[in-house]
């Protein structure tokens, strides 16, 4: 397989709840300008999904949705190894050999790892899944010899995690693994909830403060003109006095381009109500072209075209890559 001189750069999101405008924002539209600049690899992680119960029905169905937003943004298959995780085997074998290597104390110290088990019950069982898979990232991760991984603020210490068990690795069997460097965009990483901005918007929030990509438009535009804002009707790029406005601000830059300095001052006097009216009318126009090019692509029948030469792509440098692994652990 020809080899690219660009960096390479890998990223993953898990089919778990819909996806939000906040997956859009802080990390989906960010792929159509890296696969101009990287070579990419962007995985589907279904086996992440298996960490908390999840119906088999909504997973294929999420599955399916988040493939066919992926391609609907952009992504181009003859330039992005598009694939699920589950696909390549060698991502739960990794995961394995890394879990080995890593030691209790530092799993339980993963922030995710907390604030989950925190939202349990006293009396609910803890799924394993939930402590053991920042290793199964890990192995996502160095499987593939990334140079990059674009990340989000809450999933940056996974990443350095990963280093650590690569540089682990890489000492006590000598140099396997690349060690890989997280990355956060600039623009839009963090969309906060519409109904509580201090908070990240997320597939688990309540649906008010959660924009999801498919659904009624209609419905989104009530939300973000529901959207918390403050007293002063003064739009005001100001996270810490003003979070829902600057909230805002991020999600109206994000989606048309403009800075958050030259939306704030065109709406700076124009009162609340004005300033929610034009960011819904982005955010609608956006998204009802991404819902007809989402149903365009699942009419077609063309994911699984897509998924199966993914799947070749990405098992061609993860089987030798685990290959290498196997001989320095002496399972080769």
């Amino acid at each position: 397989m020809e080899q690219s001189t660009k960096k390479r750069m890998l990223s993953g999101i898990k089919p778990t709840g819909k996806l939000t405008l906040g997956n859009y924002i802080g990390a989906i539209k960010q792929f159509i300008t890296y696969q101009e600049e990287y070579e990419m690899f962007v995985f589907i992680a279904d086996l992440h999904s298996l960490t908390l119960p999840i119906e088999a029905k909504e997973l294929r169905q999420n599955t399916k949705d988040l493939i066919s937003i992926y391609l609907a943004c952009g992504l181009d298959p003859e330039k992005v190894v598009l694939f699920k995780q589950s696909d390549v085997h060698e991502h739960a074998e990794l995961g394995y050999i890394m879990l080995c290597n890593s030691y209790m104390g530092e799993l339980s110290r993963m922030t995710q790892y907390k604030d989950k088990t925190s939202k349990l019950g006293e009396n609910e069982s803890i799924p394993t899944g939930i402590y053991i898979y920042p290793t199964l990232m890990a192995a996502d991760i160095i499987l593939y010899d990334p140079d990059f991984v674009p990340v989000g603020v809450d999933q940056k210490q996974h990443v350095e995690l990963t280093r650590d068990l690569a540089e682990r690795f890489n000492h006590k069997y000598s140099d396997t693994f690349k060690i890989p460097v997280p990355i956060t965009a600039k623009t839009g990483a963090k969309i906060n909830s519409l109904s509580n901005p201090e908070k990240k918007m997320s597939k688990s929030e309540s649906d008010k403060g959660t924009v999801y990509l498919l659904e009624d438009v209609n419905i989104i535009r009530k939300k973000i003109m529901s959207a918390v804002t403050d007293s002063d009707n003064l739009v005001k790029y100001d996270p810490v006095n003003k979070p829902g406005i600057s909230n805002l601000l991020v999600i109206a830059s994000a989606l048309s381009g403009d800075s958050v300095e030259d939306i704030a001052s065109k709406y700076s006097t124009a009162g609340y109500g004005t300033f929610k009216k034009a960011v819904a009318d982005i955010v609608c126009s956006e998204l009802t072209t991404l819902q007809q090019k989402v149903k365009e692509i699942q009419s077609s029948g063309i994911i699984d075209k897509v998924l199966e030469e993914g799947a070749q792509k990405a098992s061609y440098y993860a089987r030798r890559k685990l290959s290498k692994v196997y001989r320095k652990i002496g399972l080769r």
